[in-house]
């Protein structure tokens, strides 16, 4: 059994109460020690067994909720003021032997961003029909993107890796991310579209991204513009329509 495997602490971030409780159950069975399961947008844990006070080395976020969203916001937010524009080169830290998995990844060129120097590292789950989400993902540092609809085994394997400082893009997710980086709006953009088709004003998505009331109605705009809009609520269903918010 490998140091990864025995060592891994693991925090779940997920809205529903019930898919959160489910995630942890099927990490214990896989011998993980799951150190706390979140619904908050904040930091703090609760409700999961655990060592109190060990820190955890692996965050398993689900983006496509919006507590998993709120949180992957906060990682890009804290990480380089520079947000990655497009893919690095090959995913140059896929362990062989991964299958479509990790050949996939690599065959298509994908990398992603390094996770940030004392964090946890980030597993992210995600759906090949939302690349804005994997585009956010990838700006928050996210070491493993996981098919949220794939087996279960493949979270486990993303763990592994990604507690030792590896990475792992799932195959069905490989071509879904290098559309999240061909797509016209950048990951601050499609943070704060996703904000106001959530129905935030302006006022709330500033608050909530740490922007001013101008910066926030720029990216409005500019997205606006991209995506080849009349208005804010035009850019909200062509983003929508895409996956991109």
């Amino acid at each position: 059994m490998s140091r990864a495997q025995t060592t891994a602490r693991v925090q779940v971030i997920h809205s529903s109460g019930v898919l959160r409780s489910a995630l942890v159950a099927l990490l214990e069975r896989e011998r993980f020690q799951v150190t706390g399961a979140s619904g908050f947008s904040r930091a703090s844990s609760t409700g999961a067994p655990g060592t109190p006070g060990a820190p955890a080395t692996v965050t398993v976020v689900d983006g496509s909720c919006p507590v998993g969203a709120a949180h992957l916001e906060r990682r890009s937010l804290q990480g380089s003021a520079k947000e990655p524009t497009h893919a690095t080169p090959a995913l140059a830290a896929a362990r062989p032997g991964l299958g479509l998995a990790g050949a996939g990844a690599e065959r298509a060129g994908i990398g992603l961003a390094g996770a940030s120097r004392g964090r946890a590292a980030l597993v992210v789950l995600a759906g090949a029909e939302h690349p804005g989400v994997l585009r956010l993902a990838y700006a928050a540092g996210a070491l493993g993107l996981v098919d949220r609809d794939g087996p279960a085994n493949h979270l486990a394997t993303a763990i592994r890796l990604a507690a030792g400082g590896g990475r792992y893009v799932d195959d069905g997710l490989a071509m879904s991310l290098l559309r999240a980086m061909d797509m016209p709006l950048s990951p601050r953009e499609v943070r704060v579209l996703s904000r106001a088709a959530q129905g935030d004003s302006v006022a709330e998505i500033a608050r909530g991204l740490c922007l001013s009331h101008g910066t926030v109605r720029n990216y409005i705009a500019s997205a606006t513009r991209k995506v080849g809009a009349r208005n804010r609520v035009d850019a909200i269903r062509i983003s929508r329509a895409a996956g991109w918010a």
